[in-house]
């Protein structure tokens, strides 16, 4: 039997991490899309808020939509970009947040240190590690992208100070349909 090289078996264990993790995050996704994640029985329902510990009660708030979807869908497009290999990178910088977000909510509602907070973990680490095989392609593109990066003219320091300002008057734009929507709910009343 030949031996392979060095490379080639990291490679190659590169290619089982891809596909093990786009395997996790596509069973995560689809559970959460057919309600196999999230959600609590009928018997946590019946009980005073102060008697469900924090891990039922978190599944039982991202037991709602539109977010179980968006997660559930964020996951499966993820797995999807591990898999091929012109999209391995954006797929495994976009798995680095859905990792460190169950690992924070497990953290958070299940504890610092338990089984699944050591797997996902793991998991990141092995998306760390895929990127670190790509790493030639990834410093080009990072390179790429802040290179020249700025805005397409020059302005003076009066316009940097009148900033806040302007963000003000962003948020106030955003306010004008919730005050139309007020409106004519007290108009419809």
């Amino acid at each position: 039997m030949k031996k392979l090289p060095k490379e080639q078996l990291w490679d190659y264990f590169i290619l089982v991490m891809r596909i093990w993790l786009a395997y996790l995050l596509i069973s995560y996704g689809w559970g959460k899309l057919n309600g196999g994640q999230f959600g609590v029985n009928e018997a946590t329902l019946n009980q005073p808020i102060k008697n469900v510990d924090l891990f039922r009660l978190s599944w039982y708030l991202a037991d709602h939509q539109p977010f179980k979807s968006f997660i559930g869908i964020s996951q499966i497009v993820t797995a999807i970009l591990l898999i091929y290999n012109r999209t391995v990178i954006i797929g495994a910088f976009m798995a680095i947040p859905i990792w460190a977000n169950i690992l924070m909510w497990d953290m958070t509602f299940m504890g610092m240190y338990t089984p699944f907070t050591i797997r996902i973990l793991f998991y990141l680490l092995l998306t760390l590690l895929i990127i670190w095989h790509y790493k030639e392609k990834v410093i080009l593109a990072l390179r790429n992208l802040i290179k020249g990066t700025t805005t397409k003219f020059n302005y003076p320091i009066w316009a940097y100070l009148l900033l806040p300002l302007f963000g003000i008057c962003l948020e106030l734009i955003v306010a004008i349909p919730n005050a139309i929507i007020i409106v004519l709910q007290h108009v419809h009343k």
